[in-house]
């Protein structure tokens, strides 16, 4: 064979031509391998198919990024607006609404947040007035003398009618009433009634800036007030401000209990009469008294206010204005609360207790004796005198109804026709005065002699 002519040691290859496989016999050929290759294919309508396809996915996807992308522009462009008018919102409530120059935009409602106490300054200082009394008064000795006393009051209408508490007014020879601006008027009493220690006066003119009444009955303890008033008749339009100590005080004044919020807002000689707001800047309550002084034990006694509820008063307010006097439905009885605590001792209900009945009152004719709880009158529970001073505003004089009363361990119902409440003649109007003036800076409290109860005010 041809491979043995190679000579091993020297390992070197003969001159002559071999073939490069020791298979050199066989049928097959060797050859390296060829690496694989992806075919070429030429473009044709498949790869247009595709590359559209592709184009198409792309285009979807920027069309639906723009769409989101518009979207969430629209969102937040809505939101800022959102926040922006909140922002704005806020800014007008913080400014109060109501400019100290004036518009008649003042005495549009209040809508939104609460206001501070200087807005509510701002918003009403306009509409309170002082007033000075000068007044005719008899002293023990029988002499008749001339005195002075002032108090203070507020606009309710823009024609010039004034709210005030009736012992500010009560003997009045002369009443002045002297505005924010220091304008002085001469005003005239409208009609006043002792018994709730309201009064309504008038002066001439038009266009002034009046109070919006509210609701006392909104009104929660701790509630915060504010009241602005004439303390001691030289610091007018004084600001003070509290919460709302206790609600449903029944007060005792000259003899008549009338329902009062309690509040600790500072309230001083010069007082009564004025308004009482809450944080709307509504009148709430009328400031009307205060205990005053030391304890039996001789504690000082301080933040002890007392103001008329609005909505006790707000239908005799409008009486007063349009009648010069207290209509309405009348019972004819002087009744006090019954303590809670000795009713649940005793085992008798919580209502109105009569201590008096009125000679030829519709009350004597229906057979209210002294004694008997007043329970419910015309479908109205009565368990406190202010609810039953309440359930009488809802009923008509000559209106006939039940009234069960509690007597001897049972309930009794009896058949009424309601009185309307009599107007005082100009006598009884006098006397009334006389015997209010002089006692109101020695009044007790409810609870007795245990406070000195002072009304502010004459």
């Amino acid at each position: 064979m041809e491979n043995e002519n190679m000579n091993w040691e020297t390992n070197e290859q003969p001159s002559c031509d071999v073939k490069e496989s020791p298979f050199a016999d066989s049928p097959y050929e060797t050859v390296q391998p060829i690496e694989p290759q992806s075919p070429k294919r030429k473009p044709g309508k498949g790869a247009s198919k595709g590359l559209v396809a592709v184009l198409l996915v792309l285009t979807l996807v920027a069309i639906g990024c723009s769409a989101a992308s518009i979207g969430l522009f629209i969102n937040m462009n809505r939101q800022m607006d959102v926040f922006y008018q909140t922002v704005e919102n806020k800014l007008d409530v913080q400014q109060g609404q109501a400019d100290i120059q004036g518009s008649s935009d003042d005495n549009e409602e209040l809508t939104g947040d609460s206001l501070t106490p200087g807005q509510v300054y701002e918003r009403n200082v306009r509409a309170v007035v002082a007033i000075s009394n000068q007044a005719l008064t008899t002293n023990l000795f029988g002499q008749v003398s001339e005195t002075a006393s002032s108090g203070t009051g507020f606009l309710i209408s823009e024609n010039g009618y004034i709210v005030t508490n009736y012992h500010v007014v009560a003997s009045a020879t002369t009443l002045k009433v002297i505005t924010w601006d220091g304008q002085e008027h001469t005003a005239k009493l409208v009609g006043g009634d002792a018994g709730n220690d309201l009064a309504v006066l008038k002066i001439e003119g038009e266009d002034y800036h009046y109070a919006k009444l509210g609701s006392s009955d909104e009104m929660f303890v701790g509630d915060r007030v504010a009241a602005i008033g004439n303390p001691l008749g030289e610091l007018t339009s004084t600001l003070t401000v509290g919460y709302i100590s206790a609600t449903d005080r029944a007060v005792n004044t000259d003899g008549t209990y009338i329902n009062m919020l309690q509040t600790d807002a500072a309230i001083n000689s010069g007082n009564s009469g004025g308004p009482l707001f809450n944080m709307q800047g509504k009148v709430i309550g009328i400031t009307t008294a205060k205990y005053s002084g030391t304890s039996t034990s001789g504690a000082t006694i301080e933040g002890i206010g007392f103001a008329i509820p609005i909505d006790d008063v707000a239908d005799m307010i409008q009486d007063l204005r349009e009648h010069g006097y207290i209509t309405g439905a009348y019972l004819g009885v002087m009744v006090q609360d019954v303590n809670a605590d000795a009713a649940e001792m005793y085992g008798f209900p919580t209502g109105a207790y009569v201590v008096e009945v009125t000679q030829g009152s519709c009350a004597q004719k229906a057979g209210i004796q002294v004694k008997d709880i007043i329970t419910n009158i015309g479908g109205y529970d009565t368990k406190s005198m202010s609810e039953l001073t309440r359930a009488l505003r809802k009923l008509e004089a000559g209106q006939q109804t039940t009234i069960t009363v509690y007597r001897g361990g049972k309930q009794v119902h009896l058949e009424i026709t309601l009185d309307e409440k009599p107007q005082p003649t100009q006598q009884e109007t006098q006397t009334e005065q006389q015997a209010t003036q002089p006692q109101q800076e020695q009044q007790s409290g409810s609870w007795g002699n245990m406070f000195p109860f002072f009304g502010f005010g004459g």
